[in-house]
Order: structure tokens, then C-alpha cells, then sequence
């Protein structure tokens, strides 16, 4: 698979011909799209901050729920109060009892999507679980000048291209080394450089049960294909590694197909939490709009009785 970029699309070639066999299918493109409406409202450039501020938002909502929901006294009747569903309510005690249930279950798995959201929506979080950790953070991709396309590839230094003239070994040279490079390696992604004589990146998987897709980092050189840097997966600082973690925990992989079903089910109960909440406060609010009706007719002054002296 070629990809062009984030805005480029893919192509799939074929490895022995070099035939082009198509690009990604209407599903693919369908599901990008609410993975695009997700992640940033569908503008990533005038809406991200929007969906940062209401990750925020809900998890400022989960933490000050559980204070809310934590039991005040730990007696049996309680706990059952705030875990266990109770059949034949209707009403404000019904949406008051699913609001707590579904809260109680599911804030553990929330807390940790929204934490891990903060962190791939602000660099300032991002920074803080390096710092947390001990580790310096990475510096921020620097951004292209102004009408120019320069970008982090050519801003590397020039390789051995550019200094002996000698021509690129080619991309299955490059591929053939990086195979050599891990024994069993799972999925290999080669980012190739914006000029010819930058150095060739290639990201690859490696085989380690614990992390669902532990990737490592190997840079050669364009011309020798030799290695520039190797980056392996087990020697990466605490942070690097912690970070690698966010996004497998954010969309449940990191437990396979019962983390993502996890994740689903705390996303469906979050759901069910904004309608058990707005069903209480509105529920509340009729309730105060009653009382408030009562208490004025109550002080409301009693009509004057004329008596006729005929």
C-alpha cells in the first residue's frame, strides 16, 4: 500500500509486478470520514480545538461524578443502590437509578478515553506524560514556512548522495536491509524522504505479545544502506513507550476484541448518561417551575368582596 499523506489517499500495488491494483474502497473512505468528524469535527484546522475543549469537558464531568456517586456510607444496601439495576421504576427514580448504574460501571473505562484524548489533543498533556515519567519530550514538528513546502524530511541533514554522487541503492535494497533488521516481524511502514538524498525511514512491528503494535525505528542511508539509527521498541525511555500506549487504550486495542467491546459499551453507557442527565434536569426544573407557581399563589393577595348597601 502507497500512501500519499494524510489528504493524499492510498494505492494498492502489486509487490511483484508493479501493477496498481486500485485505491481504498467507499467503505474505507466512509469510515474515514467519521474517524475525521470524530477526531475534529470534520476541520481539523478551524473545529480541532472544539472537540479538545469537550474531551476536557467530559472528563472533567466523569471525575466530579464519581465523587458524586461514591457511596457515603459503605453499607451493603448502598453499594447495591449505585451498581445493581432496580427493575419496575419509572420516572425520575428510574432515569435517577440508570444515571448511577451506568456511571459507576463505566467511569473507569471513560476516565481513561478521555485522559488518553487529552493527551493526542494538546501537547501540553502530551509533554506532561513525559515529564511525569522523567523523560525529556520530543519537540513539536516545526511547522512549514509560509507558501513553501518545506518540510521535518528535508530539513534533515544532506547523505552521502550529495557528497560522492553515487546514485540511491534503491528502495529494494532499503527493504531487503530492514527485513534483515528484525527476525519475525509482523508489518514493516517505509516513510520515504521529500529529496532523494534524505534518509529513508521505516517503522517496524515487531512481534511482542504485550503491546498490540510495538513499533521500532530504523533510518538508513539512501545510498549505502547502512544504518543511520535503530531505534528498537524495548530500548525506548518510559515516555516513549507510555506514549505509544495512548491511542491502543483510546480505541481499546489494547485488549484485543474485548478491549474494543469495552470501549464500546462504556461509549453506548456515556451516551445513556447525557439523556439520563438531561431527562433529571429537565425532570428538575418542571419541579422547581411548580413549586415556584405554588408559592406564588399562595402569596398572592386575595380578591377585595364589595358589599352593596342595597
Amino acid at each position: 500500500m502507497v500512501s500519499f499523506g494524510r489528504e493524499g489517499g492510498a494505492l494498492f500495488v502489486d509487490q511483484y509486478r508493479g501493477v496498481v491494483l486500485g485505491g481504498l474502497s467507499p467503505v474505507h473512505d466512509a469510515l474515514h470520514e467519521v474517524v475525521e468528524w470524530h477526531r475534529w469535527l470534520g476541520s481539523r484546522e478551524n473545529l480541532r480545538p472544539v472537540t479538545g475543549a469537550a474531551n476536557l469537558g467530559f472528563l472533567g464531568l466523569v471525575v466530579v461524578g464519581v465523587y458524586l456517586w461514591w457511596p457515603r456510607r459503605w453499607t451493603r444496601e448502598a453499594v447495591k443502590a449505585v451498581t445493581l439495576f432496580r427493575p419496575g421504576l419509572g420516572g425520575r427514580a428510574r432515569d435517577f437509578n440508570w444515571h448511577n448504574v451506568i456511571g459507576v460501571w463505566c467511569a473507569p473505562v471513560l476516565l481513561i478515553l478521555t485522559l488518553t484524548g487529552a493527551i493526542m489533543s494538546y501537547q501540553w498533556a502530551n509533554d506532561l506524560l513525559y515529564t511525569l515519567t522523567g523523560n525529556e519530550p520530543p519537540p513539536p514538528p516545526p511547522a512549514p514556512a509560509a507558501g513553501s513546502p518545506v518540510t521535518q524530511g528535508q530539513r534533515r541533514p544532506r547523505a552521502a548522495a550529495a557528497e560522492t554522487g553515487r546514485p540511491p541503492a534503491g528502495l529494494d535494497t532499503l527493504w531487503a536491509r530492514a527485513e534483515r533488521q528484525v527476525q519475525g516481524w509482523v508489518a514493516i511502514n517505509a516513510r520515504l524522504p521529500q529529496r532523494p538524498d534524505g534518509p529513508v525511514t521505516f517503522f517496524i512491528q515487531e512481534p511482542v505479545g504485550w503491546h498490540p503494535s510495538p513499533r521500532s525505528q530504523l533510518v538508513l542511508d539512501p545510498v549505502t544502506a547502512q544504518v543511520v539509527r535503530w531505534e528498537p521498541f524495548a530500548g525506548q525511555n518510559m515516555g516513549r513507550r507510555l506514549r505509544a500506549w495512548v491511542r491502543p487504550l483510546h480505541t481499546g486495542e489494547a485488549g484485543g476484541l474485548a478491549g474494543q467491546t469495552i470501549a464500546f459499551l462504556a461509549s453506548a453507557g456515556g451516551s445513556v448518561l447525557v439523556w439520563t442527565g438531561i431527562a433529571l434536569a429537565w425532570r428538575t426544573f418542571r419541579s422547581w417551575r411548580r413549586r415556584a407557581r405554588s408559592d406564588e399563589a399562595v402569596l398572592a393577595p386575595e380578591p377585595r368582596q364589595e358589599v352593596s348597601a342595597d
